[in-house]
This record gives C-alpha cells, sequence and structure tokens, in this order.
C-alpha cells in the first residue's frame, strides 16, 4: 500500500519502494515485483494495481474478500520471478501475525506457505518493545507457519551491543530460533520513502531559494521533491493542515491521488488565497501531475474515476482543461525544459489518469517531439505531468533562475541514492549471518 509509485520498463506501476530495491539489485524494475499495489484514494477505499495495471477501486471491505482471487496473479509473478533469479527477497506487508486479516492473506504467511518459502521475521528495535514483538508473533503463528521462521533481524539499533546480547541469548532460547543480525541504526540515510512524508525542517545557513509543498490529504510521489529537500542551497518545507502557505519563493502543487477531493481541501485550507497573494508579490508556483490539473480553468471526473463523478473549477492559473478517464498513461520520459532563455534536459516518469487540453506554450518537449505542461503568458506559474524532473543535477540550478536569478549549485541526489543503498548493503553485509540465508553461496565465497 503506497501512494509513492514507479514506472516499470515494461509499462506497469508499481510502488517506489520495489523500485528502489531494483535499483539496489542493479536490475531493471517489473511489474512482477510488486504484484498487486494498493492505492488509498480515502480513508475506506483504494485504487487497486494488478500486475501494473489499474484493476478497480474497492472499500477494505471488498479488497478482502477479493485477496483470495488476487492469489494466483501473486503466484503467477513469482513464479515468472523465479524462472529469471537466482534468489528472490519477498517483502511482507504489515505484520504476519495479523489476526483480523489471516483469511486469504496473500501478503504475510498466506504467501509463503502457497509459495512454500522460508520466513525472517525483522522487527524495529527503535519503536521499542522488540523481544515482545518477536516472541509474540511467532507465538501467534500455526505450527506450520512457525516451522517456516529461520530466524529474527533486529532492525535500527542504538547504542552499545554487549546490553542487547542477554535479550539475544533470551530469544534465542525460548524459541529456538536464531538471530540472524542486528543492524545498527544508520543516521542522515537519504533514500526514497515508501510513503511516509519526513515534515521535519531542517535549519541551513545562506540559503538562496526558499521552496513551500502543501501537504494534500492524498499527496502522491513526492519523492519528486528530495532534491529540493536535501539541497544545502534550498530552504524546503512541507505546509500542513491549518499552516500558512507563505514565506516561500516557489510553491509547488504536488501530485494526488485523489484531484478533485483535495482541490477543495487546498480551498478548505485557504491556500488558493496564499497562492494568489504569493503570485501578486511576484512568486512563482509549479504544479506536477495532479497539482498540474489543479492549475487549470476544468477538472472533469464525468466517470467517477476518483470519486463521485462531477466537475470541479481549477485554480484558473494556466489556459488548461482536463478530463479524467479510466486509462492510466504510464509512461518514462525524457526531453528538455524550455524556460525562455534557459533550456535543460529533463527526464522521469508520468503517472496519470488524466487528459490536459491546453491553449498556449507547451513548455516540456520529448524526445519523441510529443508536448507536455503549461506556462502561463506572465511566466509565473508552470505545469507539467512528469514526476521527477528534479533528479537531474542541472534542473534545479535552471529552475532556481527562473524563479529569483539565483545561482543555486548543481546537486547530484542519484549520488545520493546510491551511496544510501551502499551503506544499506555494507551494514547488512557486516552485521548478518549471511550463511544462515545463502550457505550454498557462503560456502563458494570462501572456496574462491
Amino acid at each position: 500500500m503506497a501512494l509513492n509509485s514507479a514506472v516499470t520498463s515494461d509499462g506497469g506501476e508499481i510502488g517506489r519502494a520495489q523500485a528502489v530495491q531494483a535499483q539496489a539489485a542493479n536490475v531493471n524494475p517489473t511489474v512482477h515485483m510488486n504484484p498487486v499495489l494498493i492505492k488509498p484514494n480515502s480513508d475506506t477505499g483504494a485504487q487497486i494495481i494488478i500486475q501494473g495495471k489499474a484493476y478497480a477501486n474497492m472499500d477494505a471491505v471488498g479488497f478482502h474478500d477479493y485477496k483470495r482471487m488476487a492469489m494466483p496473479f501473486v503466484m503467477d509473478s513469482f513464479d515468472k520471478l523465479s524462472k529469471e533469479f537466482d534468489s528472490i527477497v519477498i517483502e511482507g506487508a504489515g505484520s504476519p501475525a495479523e489476526i483480523n486479516l489471516r483469511e486469504n492473506d496473500i501478503a504475510n504467511m498466506g504467501f509463503a506457505e502457497e509459495a512454500d518459502v522460508p520466513v525472517i521475521i525483522v522487527a524495529d528495535i527503535d519503536r521499542g518493545g522488540v523481544f515482545a514483538h518477536l516472541y509474540g508473533t511467532l507465538a501467534l503463528l500455526s505450527e506450520s507457519e512457525q516451522a517456516r521462521v529461520i530466524g529474527f533481524v533486529i532492525n535500527r539499533f542504538r547504542g552499545d551491543i554487549s546490553l542487547l546480547e542477554p535479550g539475544l541469548d533470551w530469544l534465542e532460547e525460548k524459541t529456538g530460533k536464531p538471530v540472524i543480525g542486528v543492524i545498527p541504526y544508520l543516521h542522515g540515510l537519504n533514500i526514497e520513502a515508501e510513503d511516509a512524508i519526513d515534515a521535519s525542517h531542517d535549519e541551513k545557513s545562506h540559503t538562496k531559494l526558499s521552496v513551500a509543498v502543501p501537504v494534500l490529504t492524498r499527496i502522491s510521489n513526492h519523492t519528486d521533491f528530495d532534491a529540493l529537500r536535501l539541497h544545502p542551497d534550498i530552504d524546503f518545507r512541507y505546509v500542513g493542515r491549518g499552516e500558512r502557505l507563505d514565506s516561500a519563493d516557489l510553491i509547488i502543487l504536488p501530485g494526488t491521488k485523489s484531484v478533485r477531493d483535495d482541490l477543495a481541501y487546498l480551498r478548505e485550507q485557504g491556500w488558493d488565497k496564499d497562492i494568489a497573494r504569493h503570485l501578486r508579490f511576484g512568486g512563482k508556483v509549479v504544479g506536477i501531475c495532479g497539482g498540474y490539473q489543479m492549475l487549470g480553468d476544468e477538472i472533469a471526473d464525468l466517470h467517477g474515476i476518483e470519486g463521485k463523478p462531477g466537475r470541479s473549477e481549477g485554480l484558473k492559473l494556466l489556459n488548461l482543461t482536463t478530463q479524467l478517464e479510466a486509462e492510466k498513461q504510464l509512461t518514462n520520459v525524457k526531453g528538455c525544459l524550455n524556460l525562455g532563455e534557459r533550456t535543460v534536459e529533463i527526464e522521469g516518469y508520468e503517472i496519470h489518469a488524466g487528459q490536459s487540453k491546453v491553449s498556449g506554450v507547451q513548455p516540456v518537449t520529448f524526445s519523441n517531439g510529443v508536448k507536455d505542461g503549461a506556462i502561463s503568458e506572465d511566466n509565473q506559474v508552470l505545469g507539467t505531468y512528469v514526476h521527477g524532473f528534479f533528479d537531474l543535477p542541472d534542473v534545479v540550478s535552471v529552475i532556481s533562475q527562473w524563479v529569483n536569478g539565483a545561482n543555486v549549485e548543481s546537486f547530484a541526489i542519484n549520488d545520493e541514492k546510491e551511496n544510501a543503498i551502499d551503506r544499506i548493503a555494507d551494514s547488512i553485509e557486516e552485521h548478518l549471518k549471511l550463511d544462515l540465508l545463502w550457505p550454498d553461496l557462503t560456502e563458494a565465497a570462501r572456496a574462491e
């Protein structure tokens, strides 16, 4: 379950976490790495993505009943991956001992039983109660499920390991299962979030550009902003419920899974008035995907793709109208962004259910010649369907000059991501007993 997603090379949609895991393994992501993706569009409902394609909107009860129908797709994806790779690490969702969700389970022990695979239980000690968590989880499993558990991993440990060792000995004695390892807390780890937003505001000295992003109720793909949030020259902040959308050079409207509902929420918060005031004082605004649609004249959802059928008046800051359609656009793109005298190469991806009709200049040109986006006649408002376009080093520099003429340095966010992956890999190699997981591979390594 996540609203941060990615487009695969085979033209499907998967969770962003699975795409990052593929990056860590140095393989191309495919839809089979995330055969079922749940994208919430309300407190009780979600869009269900099956093997990369939107299948249906369901409420929680409906999906619980549907899971038994989804299991064949999950097993089909597992079989395809098994034929391609020597080793597969399968990430569960939630707890393996959620008693109320055990029936028709496809994400944890239900899958492990069906696929006949071993299980490792991982617990986050930073949240506390780790021994109760591990011991209690194992106790709540059936006998056959308990037999599948080959050991435990404790994650995000801080402090002196010697103080933890009596607890590790107790756990192994009580359960008869080994502790495969204790992974330390890795501070300053800059890796893409699965879904949660890091709303902390780091104080930076001598910043050249300030950026504010409103947190919409169904904000999606906020990984778009990692390159801005981590940039040493940029003061970046998320603006939450009850806060003012002010004191920024640039306001960015993010993507959202429920664009009309979140447009109404934006107005409830008074952020439409904040944006209007921001523009009167010469500020700049960027909209991405759903945020781009909000900047136009109208959003029509006549078929109830994201909620109740109807039309919503946009913010009327760009000359475009949008019609939501059932068929999603799922595309990895490359091209260039033209901002007057400056042109910069961009790349990213599109995930959207809307088709927009634009009147006026379109600032993005893809490598196949297709145009995207819109820019206002006064050069203050920019919109695009492209996610991730801030990630190339030179893009932020060009955007900052467009916003306020600042000379912001190029920033290689992709190097930050690779460094984070390397740190995790090094920690796993150092702190896990890998011979318990891959005895044949570790013996071969010793022989070499």
